[in-house]
């Protein structure tokens, strides 16, 4: 997944956007096992239950095609 490594530096998100990209990478690294309380918690003060499944499947589709892509060798832009 191509991933923004600035934003939390960044003043220009909105508390929205953070918490987006923070979800996002919550998601995406699940060296720990599981998606923090912490990180749930600041997702679901900014996205319904409607929108943070959204959100989900959203970055569950971006990182599944990634990973087919890595495993297939694929290269961007061929």
């Amino acid at each position: 997944m191509a991933r923004v490594v600035c934003w939390r530096e960044s003043p220009g998100f909105s508390d929205r956007e953070r918490a987006a990209l923070n979800w996002a990478d919550a998601v995406t690294d699940l060296a720990k096992g599981h998606v923090s309380d912490e990180a749930y918690e600041a997702a679901r003060g900014q996205f319904s239950e409607s929108e943070l499944t959204n959100l989900t499947l959203a970055v569950a589709t971006m990182n599944l095609w990634n990973r087919i892509g890595i495993a297939c060798r694929m290269v961007p832009g061929e």
